[in-house]
């Protein structure tokens, strides 16, 4: 098995996982070194990065999400067949990037016409808010979404 320590540049292709034993797992996508003057169709290289530092799978967990330009620094070990991704043990982990917009983790942005609301699966409560971004107000459950809605058109006048 072929194995180099070496840093790794690239962006995070999906929000990471947790793994066994304390462990999170994530795939980077690294564009070629020569990517300015590569043909436009050359391939991204996928390498799958593992870290049971509990620092790093802390951040790993809670602070990394798809987009986010990173500098992994570990022991990579080459595919033992063509088409697998090389593999990546992280000892070492830099945010140079952050992605433009969040993702939201175990949460989910639904519209109701003019208004935008927030499904949590940890709370009960749903934030309302117009598309434009003014507070509505918080129905106390999903139930009670158009409730609200109804009574903030009323009291303005049906503009959202």
């Amino acid at each position: 098995m072929d194995t180099k320590h070496c840093a790794v540049d690239g962006w995070v292709d999906a929000i990471p996982a947790p793994g066994p034993h304390g462990t999170a797992t994530f795939d980077l996508v690294v564009r070629p070194a020569d990517f300015d003057t590569a043909d436009k169709d050359a391939p991204d290289t996928v390498v799958t990065c593992t870290s049971s530092n509990p620092g790093i799978t802390h951040e790993l967990l809670n602070g990394i999400q798809p987009g986010d330009l990173l500098r992994a620094t570990g022991t990579l070990v080459q595919p033992s067949a063509p088409g697998e991704p090389a593999r990546l043990t992280i000892d070492a982990l830099e945010v140079l990037g952050t992605a433009l917009l969040p993702v939201l983790r175990d949460m989910v942005l639904d519209r109701y016409g003019d208004y935008v609301v927030i499904f949590d699966a940890d709370r009960d409560q749903v934030p309302v808010f117009t598309a434009h971004g003014t507070w509505v107000g918080l129905a106390d459950n999903p139930d009670a979404i158009t409730t609200l809605i109804d009574i903030h058109e009323r009291v303005n006048g049906g503009d959202a």
